[in-house]
């Protein structure tokens, strides 16, 4: 079933399992605001615990704005949860501030030895985009500087950061890549060139995730109808969660061979393996059908690759996106 607040929304989500709580980690926003486009600046990360992956309990918030000043004295938006050799969790998250006013995104970390209790391993920021690969804010391309939920994963010794981002490059509208940084001990962090080229049909690829489903490698990420480059826009394409097939973990993703999972009533999908070894697609219920945000975390939904190589959500829902 879904997860549903009454004081609040709910969107991005990530997850972490300690092998007897499985943990979602959220962002969060009150409905007292009214409108749902203000809770980005109202924001918090929240934390529920699930045995199931069906039934959630809401437990003490993981995480808040910094006091000023800091690199995210404004905004904690998107991360992602690995767990350390030495047993530590490592929760890696976007900030924003409020000097900036907001507009430039970076990447920062906190550790836990529990997954409840969070400390920051800074004011300053881990990462953020490198001019000779990465956009950088100018007030005019795009309404933020994008380096932001970071996603990270082990391959080939090191760690890897995949962070939605974008090119300096191409037609404005067309220039969403995945960034990439890497790390020998998650602390020292190198900015890399994008993992993706731009010129895919998307003005960025949101919540980029690296999984391997049944032996496939597969890149999933989100992206709306508006935020796709006018030549997909003119054709009728709408948006949603997204998944493309992948040779190797760290690249290089084929972004043009994209096709959608699910439509836009979700978003900012994730998958996760349960202890049993199934695998499952999550996302926040975005809109309604009269087009209204909700703000609430799907249930579960079972996937699986089709005859054609195409990742899809079992039960069939979304197969007529083609």
């Amino acid at each position: 079933m879904s997860y549903v607040l009454p004081d609040a929304w709910t969107w991005d989500m990530w997850f972490a399992d300690d092998g007897e709580h499985y943990h979602a980690f959220y962002l969060k926003a009150s409905r007292a605001l009214g409108n749902p486009d203000r809770r980005h600046f109202h924001v918090t990360v929240g934390h529920a615990i699930s045995s199931d992956l069906r039934q959630w309990q809401e437990v003490a918030d993981a995480l808040i704005a910094s006091d000023e000043p800091a690199f995210d004295d404004y905004t904690t938006w998107t991360g992602s949860i690995v767990k350390d050799p030495a047993g530590t969790w490592r929760l890696f998250y976007t900030g924003t501030n409020r000097a900036e006013n907001a507009t430039v995104q970076r990447i920062g970390a906190a550790t836990s030895s529990d997954l409840y209790t969070w400390t920051r391993t800074g004011d300053t920021a881990l990462t953020e985009a490198d001019p000779r690969w990465y956009e950088k804010f100018d007030g005019t391309s795009w309404p933020d500087e994008a380096w932001r939920d970071p996603w990270v994963f082990a391959e080939g010794g090191q760690w890897h950061m995949l962070i939605t981002a974008r090119s300096p490059e191409g037609a404005t509208d067309d220039r969403g890549v995945i960034g990439h940084a890497t790390s020998p001990d998650l602390d020292e962090w190198t900015v890399q060139p994008p993992l993706s080229a731009p010129g895919a049909g998307f003005g960025h690829l949101e919540v980029p995730q690296l999984a391997t489903v049944d032996g496939r490698h597969v890149l999933l990420f989100s992206s709306l109808h508006g935020e796709l480059a006018a030549r997909r826009r003119a054709t009728g394409e709408r948006g949603g969660v997204w998944s493309v097939p992948v040779d190797a973990p760290t690249g290089p993703y084929d972004i043009a061979k994209a096709t959608r999972l699910t439509d836009e009533s979700l978003y900012a999908g994730r998958l996760l393996q349960d202890r049993e070894g199934a695998w499952w697609l999550f996302a926040f219920n975005h809109v309604g059908q009269d087009g209204d945000f909700v703000g609430s975390l799907s249930e579960p939904m079972a996937v699986g690759w089709d005859a054609t190589g195409r990742l899809r959500v079992s039960d069939g829902r979304f197969d007529a996106l083609g």
